[in-house]
C-alpha cells in the first residue's frame, strides 16, 4: 500500500483537483494558477480586468488575464478564465457555477484578491475606505459564500485559504483601511473553519505575506511613499528596504512563488489536517 507521500510524489501533489483562484491576472494570483497547475491542478482564474478609480497603480487586464490561462494550459491544464468583480456576489456566483460544471467540480479556493491604496488615517477618503473593504474584506467572504456549496459538494478534503497579510496581525501606519481589512480576513478565516470543518470537511487557512514583489509594490505612487526624498524614486528603490523592513532575516520582500509554495500545501492533503492556522510568509517580521 503507497503511503499518501508516495503518491504525491508520483501524481503530483494537487493532482486530479480543480482550483479556483481570485485575482489571477497577474501577480501571486497568477503565480498560485501556475504552481498548482504544475502539481496537476485545473485551474478557473478570475479577475476584475478592469480599474477601480481609487487604486493608483495599473491593476491586471483582460490580456493579463489570458496569458495566465495560456501559462496553465502549456503545463497540458485545463483553464477558464472568469471576468468578474468579487465585489458583486450575484455575478460571481453565477460566473464560477458555469465554470465549475464544465470542469466538474471544485477542490481548492484561493481567494487573493486584493487592493491597497497608502494614506495616513486622515487622508484615507471615504470612496478610498469603502473600496479597500468591499474588495480586502467583503470579496473574500463573498469569494467563500459562492464557493463553498462546491466544495462541499466534492466531498470531504476541500481546502480553502484566504490572502491575509502581516498587516493583519500587527498595526501598520499608512494602511489603515488595509489592515483593518485583513485583520477581518483573518477573523472570518478562523471562524468559518469552525464551521465548515464540521459541516462539509472543508479546511480553511489564510497566508500572511510580507512585502510580495509584484505590481501592487513595484509602482512609482507606492515607491513615492516609501521615498518622499527621492524626487523620481524607481522601484529598484525597494531592495534597499533590506535593512528596515523588520524581519530577522534582513530581506525587503518576497516573491511571488514563496506564497504560491505556502498556498500549494495547504492546498495539498500534505496539510489534510492543518485547519484555521494564519499562515506568514515574511521572515520572521512578526516574532516577538
Amino acid at each position: 500500500m503507497s503511503t499518501l507521500s508516495e503518491k504525491t510524489a508520483t501524481a503530483g501533489r494537487v493532482a486530479g483537483k480543480v482550483a479556483f483562484i481570485t485575482g489571477a491576472a497577474r501577480g501571486q494570483g497568477r503565480s498560485h494558477a501556475i504552481r498548482l497547475a504544475e502539481e496537476g491542478a485545473d485551474i478557473i482564474a478570475l479577475d476584475i480586468c478592469r480599474q477601480i478609480d481609487t487604486v493608483r497603480y495599473e491593476m491586471g487586464t483582460s490580456e493579463e488575464l489570458a496569458e495566465t490561462i495560456a501559462e496553465v494550459e502549456k503545463l497540458d491544464r485545463r483553464a477558464i478564465a472568469i471576468e468578474a468583480d468579487i465585489r458583486d456576489r450575484e455575478e460571481l456566483t453565477r460566473k464560477l457555477d458555469d465554470a465549475v460544471a464544465q470542469l466538474g467540480h471544485l477542490d481548492i479556493v484561493c481567494a487573493n484578491a486584493g487592493i491597497v491604496t497608502w494614506d495616513l488615517y486622515d487622508d484615507i477618503t471615504d470612496q478610498e475606505w469603502k473600496d479597500v473593504l468591499d474588495v480586502d474584506l467583503t470579496g473574500v467572504w463573498n469569494t467563500a459564500r459562492a464557493s463553498i456549496k462546491h466544495l462541499a459538494a466534492a466531498g470531504p478534503g476541500g481546502s480553502m485559504i484566504f490572502t491575509s497579510s502581516v498587516a493583519g496581525l500587527k498595526g501598520t501606519p499608512i494602511l489603515a483601511h488595509y489592515s483593518a481589512a485583513k485583520h477581518g480576513v483573518i477573523g472570518l478565516m478562523r471562524t468559518l473553519a469552525r464551521e465548515f470543518g464540521p459541516r462539509y470537511g472543508v479546511r480553511v487557512n489564510a497566508v500572511l505575506p510580507t512585502t510580495v514583489r509584484t505590481p501592487m509594490v513595484e509602482n512609482v505612487p507606492f515607491m513615492r511613499v516609501l521615498f518622499p526624498e527621492v524626487e523620481n524614486p524607481s522601484t529598484d528603490l525597494l531592495a534597499t528596504r533590506a535593512t528596515n523592513n523588520g524581519n530577522p532575516l534582513g530581506i525587503p520582500f518576497v516573491e511571488s512563488i514563496d506564497i504560491s509554495n505556502a498556498v500549494l500545501f495547504l492546498a495539498s492533503d500534505e496539510a489534510r489536517y492543518v485547519n484555521a492556522v494564519a499562515l506568514p510568509v515574511d521572515g520572521g517580521m512578526l516574532a516577538e
